[in-house]
């Protein structure tokens, strides 16, 4: 919010606070990088996708008018949720208990599962 309670001007912040703190901050710093709010933003997009935020959440964050926006620009920091899902559903089922439920061991061919299904075969691995 800006000091009078209006909006708050990206150019307003970055000549009256930012600049200035980022000075500060690499006269105490030379090997600090040269940032922008655009990086911060991002920054603050990455941590939120890291510790689990769902898109949605996201999208309202960044105040984008759809998820598929958020997608279409952070689409890449979404990646690691595949192995975190591989991971979570590895741990939940034991492979047992999935080899049981897709076996066809000592069962017809044209055996059913409970939702009336016929059971297929495992896929051989080569």
């Amino acid at each position: 919010m800006a000091p009078d309670g209006g909006v708050l001007r990206s150019g307003n912040f970055r000549n009256r606070r930012f600049n200035s703190a980022l000075a500060s901050v690499q006269a105490a710093d030379p090997e600090f990088p040269k940032v922008t709010p655009h990086d911060l933003r991002h920054t603050a997009a990455s941590l939120a996708v890291s510790v689990g935020a769902n898109v949605k959440a996201v999208q309202r964050m960044l105040g984008h008018s759809s998820a598929a926006m958020t997608l279409d620009v952070y689409a890449d920091l979404f990646d690691d949720d595949l192995d975190a899902v591989a991971v979570a559903l590895n741990g939940s089922v034991p492979f047992s208990d999935v080899f049981k439920m897709c076996s066809l061991e000592g069962k017809g061919a044209d055996s059913k599962l409970e939702n009336g299904h016929k059971k297929r075969p495992l896929p051989s691995v080569s």
